[in-house]
């Protein structure tokens, strides 16, 4: 264990790769999404897209443990098994494309799901018609695979739930165990893949600390009468990420 502490001490762009945890637990905070739209972009340019992927995994990981057993009750669990259903069934063809794309490419297709998201977002669509069981499914299949191949499956229920005329507090109950149960399958999915460092699993249990300290720090910040000049806050924040990890600049 000495020994991995100290590699990761000595992994490159450590300093950024913190601040980008710190940043994305920040966004989280104030704005309940965000973290990997921030996160990913900034570690992509100094880990393999399966460190990232796999970093951001177990530092995400700890995080939500504490609001399960409260938001159990209002989870959609219907959404939710039909959700995972889709995700377990296209979660492994991404990872196996992932396996043969170059590490450039990981990179492009980070920062432009970040920034398609992004304006989307800013745009204000969204799906107006009726949402039918088959239709999750295939949501779900679709966060699968770009979870996979690009550790973001985020961005599909995001968007799913922008359509679904449901409570805030069932959605980000529902988004919460949807994400913490992807987290469990693509550390499953990994090992089936043969991808599992030891080295990328201790710094994301490790940047687990300044996420946490960033999501804190958001929720304590946080001021409803404030909410859009925090949403403002996040955007620029997740838009200066996925630009900078753009590999244009090197």
């Amino acid at each position: 264990m000495p020994d991995l502490i100290a590699g990761v001490l000595h992994t490159q762009g450590l300093g950024w790769i913190a601040l980008a945890a710190f940043l994305g637990g920040l966004v989280r905070g104030f704005a309940g999404f965000g973290t990997a739209l921030v996160f990913l972009p900034v570690a992509a340019q100094f880990l393999t897209p399966f460190q990232s992927i796999l970093a951001l995994t177990f530092m995400d990981l700890i995080g939500p443990v504490p609001n399960l057993r409260r938001a159990w009750p209002q989870v959609e669990k219907g959404d939710l098994a039909r959700l995972l259903i889709g995700t377990a069934v296209m979660l492994p063809v991404g990872l196996g494309v992932l396996s043969v794309v170059d590490a450039g490419v990981f990179r492009y297709a980070v920062s432009a799901l970040a920034l398609g998201m992004l304006l989307v977002l800013l745009g204000g669509l969204r799906y107006r018609g009726a949402v039918t069981r088959r239709m999750v499914i295939g949501i779900g299949g679709a966060a699968g695979f770009l979870g996979g191949v690009a550790g973001l499956p985020g961005p599909a229920v995001i968007l799913f739930y922008m359509a679904r005329p449901l409570a805030a507090s069932v959605i980000r109950a529902t988004t919460l165990f949807y994400l913490f149960c992807f987290d469990g399958l693509i550390i499953f999915g990994m090992g089936l893949f043969g991808r599992w460092e030891s080295g990328a699993v201790v710094l994301g249990l490790c940047l687990a600390v300044p996420c946490m300290a960033g999501n804190w720090l958001g929720g304590a910040l946080f001021r409803p009468s404030l909410e859009k000049a925090y949403r403002g806050l996040a955007y620029g924040l997740i838009a200066l990420s996925a630009l900078s990890g753009l590999p244009l600049w090197g």
